[in-house]
């Protein structure tokens, strides 16, 4: 009698996005490791995408729908408390798995019970799903994951915390006992982030993949694109937490870099919107942090002068740089 295979449960967290959503699903649907349950976890849309998830008339799909909306954070804890599987993965509602994304992932985390997570690299495309080549071979430079090879990593608290290699929300599976399920608010839009924290810090084992198994979809209305260059102060949040944690003390030296590079980052976001007193807390615990550039120290000029000359400066910076 052949082995039944363990039971993975897929989470897709969904909103107002019914047009990329049917393609989500059906990329799970047609995974080749075929014992799956698929968690449609729909945050309050204005539509409900209700009728749509049960057109494909799959009786591994579970259609949830929270009588409010929980934000992302909140939609993932309220979705993996029902999941049942030994692994557990997530699938934005506007990306894709190939087809053999679980086949291939999924097996390493059986042979190896010291493994916690199995992930993969994967395409960039644009809003129509073509898949932009280019940029997919600058995002896995970018990502360091081009300097990987097929394998086991461990620890990988470097790789998931300092250089993001792990693409947390639509290319990883994860072993759901190894950590605990719930995204606190701070963590809500980089949720993904948190749980690599949780998934790492033990020093436990990571198996990569280099293959291309899932497409990650680049437009507009993404979380990312969002949250934009706001998604700094979520790693500021996180960066202090990790210089408190002292299994990570190895790695606190990089941290206060990360740190002050994000809180840059974050000044300048609050700076473009007028936010002055705030963006020079930020930039200035940036140049504390051991920053210390042409920029920042024009942004913290700059902070201390007026919005109105703060948006002009602003306005003639993008102007020269679109021009050249």
């Amino acid at each position: 009698m052949a082995t039944q295979l363990p039971l993975v449960s897929v989470i897709i967290p969904a909103y107002n996005r019914s047009q990329y959503l049917r393609e989500a699903i059906a990329g799970a649907v047609a995974q080749t490791y075929r014992n799956i349950e698929i968690i449609v976890s729909d945050d309050a849309s204005p539509d409900s995408p209700e009728p749509l998830v049960r057109s494909f008339n799959d009786p591994r799909i579970r259609f949830r729908r929270n009588v409010r909306n929980l934000g992302i954070g909140g939609n993932v804890t309220v979705a993996c408390r029902e999941a049942q599987g030994k692994y557990l993965a997530f699938l934005n509602d506007d990306d894709v798995w190939h087809p053999d994304f679980l086949e291939k992932l999924v097996p390493p985390l059986e042979a190896n019970p010291d493994l916690v997570i199995a992930f993969s690299d994967h395409y960039l495309m644009d809003a129509d799903g073509a898949i932009d080549f280019a940029a997919t071979e600058q995002n896995t430079r970018r990502y360091k994951r081009d300097r990987l090879r097929e394998g086991v990593y461990k620890p990988f608290i470097r790789m998931a915390l300092l250089d993001l290699t792990v693409p947390a929300a639509m290319a990883t599976v994860y072993r759901r006992d190894a950590i605990e399920w719930d995204v606190p608010p701070q963590a809500s839009y980089n949720y993904d982030f948190y749980f690599m924290y949780l998934a790492c810090r033990d020093g436990r084992g990571a198996y990569y993949c280099p293959e291309r198994l899932t497409r990650y979809r680049s437009h507009g209305s993404s979380a990312t694109a969002a949250v934009g260059m706001h998604l700094a102060g979520y790693f500021v949040h996180w960066y202090e937490r990790f210089l408190q944690d002292e299994r990570l003390r190895p790695f606190h030296p990089l941290f206060r870099k990360k740190l002050a590079q994000r809180n840059q980052t974050w000044g300048y976001a609050l700076l473009s919107e007028g936010r002055l007193s705030e963006a020079r807390g930020r930039l200035m615990a940036a140049l504390r942090g051991g920053r210390l550039n042409p920029g920042l120290l024009t942004a913290i000029l700059l902070s201390y002068t007026s919005p109105a000359l703060v948006g002009g400066a602003l306005a003639t910076y993008r102007s020269i740089r679109s021009a050249l």
